[in-house]
């Protein structure tokens, strides 16, 4: 049977960055096929303007699919399901699915709708991402601009209009499989180790909380999450169930940037010799990630006495591990791991510890 399509569902309120992440994705795609699904509100249509005219091969104008009314919650069986049925239809198939709702719009009544017959058996939720305006946040006002956000609700009457901003942003942390601090270069140090260490203890203990500005987040650590969503839904669930809805931000790059523009994210290569036991090495590399909060670890081990080569993938400390192929006769058998994190992880300490 063939791998289902990772779908990866992108929220966060009007202003908070979305439309500039996926466009960052997108010009770093790295050939990869992305089909974006964007969930407009009415005909505005301006956030498939801006993708559509993005000029990269993997997002042609026939990738990018737009709902055009407004909330994904109401409309699953008479929208969602065709668009996808639609864009599943295809002989090309995306590589990869990225479907952008508005902060309104909450996940969890989509993600639920991935357990449809129609698409459970081709597509699985690879992460639920939500993005955030690190600054707002740290002024409690969860949006930048909070009026635009109530102009966005009241165009649809279906709306429960009296919902605070705050409960709204709380459902979207409970969903979350990663947050996004995004705008981070506007806070200080401890402004944004607070923020993250609070939202980390609002969210679910697997929940990888990272900062970036400008939306730029490698593809590696936004896609490939491989959580499979739909089948926790129960642990993700809404405080409130509010109708809820749509669209999204196209005015969030009009701040100003601190001059530490340096790069958010990094990422090493650890060689070591072969290793005896898969199976332990694999707790070994899930202590090494915890201790020094890597996002994502891939590579390869020799393992003594195997001639097939171990493949080692991390999301956080979640790691699948398999073997792949043979080692060539000229292939020198030794184990190479690829880590990424955020910038400023301890070099030489995490190759100690996966050297031991």
């Amino acid at each position: 049977m063939p791998a289902k399509i990772p779908a990866t569902v992108v929220t966060g309120f009007l202003g908070a960055g979305k439309t500039t992440l996926i466009r960052h994705m997108l010009q770093n795609a790295n050939g990869k096929r992305i089909a974006l699904i964007i969930n407009e509100f009415g005909d505005l249509g301006v956030d498939g303007d801006i993708l559509k005219g993005c000029g990269d091969e993997t997002c042609t104008e026939d990738d990018v699919m737009e709902l055009s009314n407004g909330c994904i919650c109401c409309t699953v069986a008479d929208d969602f399901v065709p668009t996808m049925e639609k864009l599943l239809a295809r002989e090309n198939k995306p590589d990869h699915i990225v479907i952008e709702t508005s902060g309104l719009a909450l996940p969890q009544p989509l993600v639920r709708a991935f357990n449809w017959p129609e698409i459970s058996t081709q597509v699985t939720v690879d992460g639920v991402v939500t993005v955030v305006d690190g600054k707002a946040v740290t002024e409690g006002r969860f949006a930048h601009n909070v009026a635009a956000v109530d102009a966005q609700r009241k165009l649809d009457e279906n709306l429960d209009h009296e919902t605070p901003l705050s409960e709204l942003f709380e459902d979207q942390v409970a969903c979350a499989d990663m947050i996004v601090v995004n705008k981070s270069d506007l806070l200080s140090e401890d402004e944004s180790a607070a923020l993250v260490a609070n939202l980390k203890s609002e969210s679910r203990d697997s929940v990888q909380v990272v900062k970036t500005s400008m939306g730029k987040l490698p593809v590696d650590v936004l896609l490939g999450q491989g959580v499979g969503s739909e089948n926790d839904l129960d642990a993700r669930h809404e405080m409130h169930h509010h109708h809820h809805d749509h669209d999204d931000d196209h005015h969030d790059d009009d701040h100003h940037h601190h001059e530490h523009d340096h790069d958010e994210f990094e990422s090493f290569v650890v060689t070591r010799a072969e290793i005896a036991d898969p199976k332990a090495f694999a707790e070994q590399v899930a202590d090494v990630i915890r201790q020094h909060d890597i996002l994502r670890l891939k590579g390869f081990a020799a393992v003594a006495g195997k001639p097939m080569r171990l493949t080692l993938q991390a999301v956080g400390p979640r790691i699948d591990t398999y073997f792949d192929r043979p080692f060539a006769a000229d292939e020198s058998r030794q184990t190479r791991l690829v880590v990424i994190g955020q910038a400023g992880l301890d070099h030489a300490a995490i190759d100690a510890a996966l050297k031991a």
